[in-house]
């Protein structure tokens, strides 16, 4: 018997003390996919060849590591080979900057479904889903900091064309894979410094919104979600898409609500905010992240927030209605890299969360032994996950432990360092 099995099933014996069955913990693991975001791959270039400055629309990409995909090509190739690291079976979240627009660009505005068709293609053979974004930024359409909520109306028709080109994307992708692909909506709208005329862009917003989303789809095709922020570069004092302006839109017109990590208060924790969307919504997207001090899209890493997100989705029984979505990008490292310790930090949390031994604690708790509950909960904490990480990774035929460092340093040398 191999260390590994050997290991597994010595942990296994171990969480069977407490009723916990592994292998129920690793079914739910591998059927749980999480939505890998393109945009780590290149930070966020996309394929327009517009050669806009990204800084000045909430967007910032800190480093140059070599290395970088230079074309569609090798930017799948990136993917493919950071998907083949990663245990389990995920998405793809694309942004429409990242259409094959070989062809030409036609602009935002004209953009469909035909120029993500070799998207479709190349997903089908790698048996993947995709899910997609609009794409509100980066473009001289983003005019004083705003797009939908812009007191202009022709620069809100445009961002509403582009919406509605999205929407009718996301539902071919959807349809093609016959999988739901969810539509989120971000956008960068806002003021750096004091603006009287909050409420005003809040009523273009919500009438852009109503415009956009007014053709009707099957939802086994598609599902559009809208995302909040509370700050940006160059949004410090106002957003106009904020947590409570969302909330409110998404609890009236049905859409899906996407919560960030990163796009809150740092004393707030969205994992607080699961049960209480759930009390109204029927299904969230989450975009996790790490910000330091800010939305800074930091490497996700296994710590106390991720941790916390994972527990109260589990804990609140909501987990077939979390969409799990990954939205960081750090160029100062092997892009690479980042992406396979996000994803499987994340799958980590999930399986820690799904080994807890919640009955026990829901006992004590109605027992009033608070004591006991928190002392079971902090036990578990030097449980043996490592070794039921492992073994679903051998069993995922993906790298056990750091041995996944040495594949990403040979792809380095043969492939990255050969880019110019």
């Amino acid at each position: 018997m191999d260390k590994i099995t050997q290991s597994y099933l010595t942990a296994r014996d171990e969480y069977a003390k407490y009723g916990i069955d592994t292998e129920i913990a690793l079914k739910t693991l591998r059927d749980t996919s999480l939505s890998v975001h393109c945009w780590q791959a290149d930070d966020v270039g996309g394929f327009e060849n517009a050669g806009e400055d990204l800084a000045g629309s909430g967007l910032q990409v800190t480093g140059n590591y070599p290395g970088k995909a230079g074309n569609m090509d090798e930017f799948r190739k990136d993917l493919e080979t950071a998907f083949s690291l990663i245990p389990g079976n995920h998405r793809l979240s694309l942004h429409a900057i990242y259409g094959d627009f070989s062809s030409g660009f036609p602009g935002r505005e004209n953009i469909g479904p035909k120029h993500f068709k070799s998207w479709v293609e190349w997903a089908k053979a790698l048996n993947i889903k995709l899910d997609f974004n609009s794409t509100f930024f980066a473009h001289p359409n983003v005019k004083d900091g705003f797009t939908l909520a812009s007191k202009d109306k022709g620069i809100r028709d445009f961002w509403i064309e582009h919406g509605k080109k999205c929407r009718e994307i996301s539902a071919y992708l959807g349809k093609e894979q016959e999988s739901k692909c969810i539509h989120n909506i971000w956008i960068p709208d806002g003021s750096k410094d004091v603006t009287p005329s909050r409420f005003a862009h809040r009523e273009f917003l919500k009438d852009s919104l109503d415009k956009m989303l007014s053709t009707p789809y099957p939802s086994k095709y598609m599902r559009d979600s809208v995302e909040s922020k509370l700050f940006g570069i160059g949004t410090e004092t106002f957003v106009a898409g904020s947590h409570e302006f969302y909330l409110g839109y998404a609890i009236q017109n049905k859409t899906m609500l996407t919560l960030d990590i990163g796009h809150f208060h740092p004393t707030e924790s969205i994992a607080d905010k699961v049960s209480s969307s759930f009390i109204y919504l029927d299904e969230l997207l989450l975009h996790v992240t790490r910000g330091i001090r800010w939305d800074s899209d930091h490497i996700v890493a296994l710590n106390d927030q991720l941790t916390e997100l994972m527990n109260e989705i589990i804990w609140s029984g909501k987990l077939d209605k979390v969409n799990i979505g990954l939205d960081f990008f750090d160029a100062t490292v092997n892009r690479i890299g980042a992406y396979v310790i996000g994803a499987r930090n994340t799958q980590k949390a999930l399986l820690q969360a799904l080994l807890l031994p919640v009955k026990q604690m829901r006992e004590y708790e109605s027992q009033g032994k608070f004591f006991e509950r928190l002392a079971i909960f902090e036990e578990f904490k030097t449980k043996p996950l490592g070794a039921i990480w492992d073994y679903f990774c051998m069993n995922s035929a993906t790298p056990v432990g750091d041995s996944y460092i040495s594949v990403i340093q040979k792809y380095e040398k043969n492939v990255l360092n050969k880019r110019r």
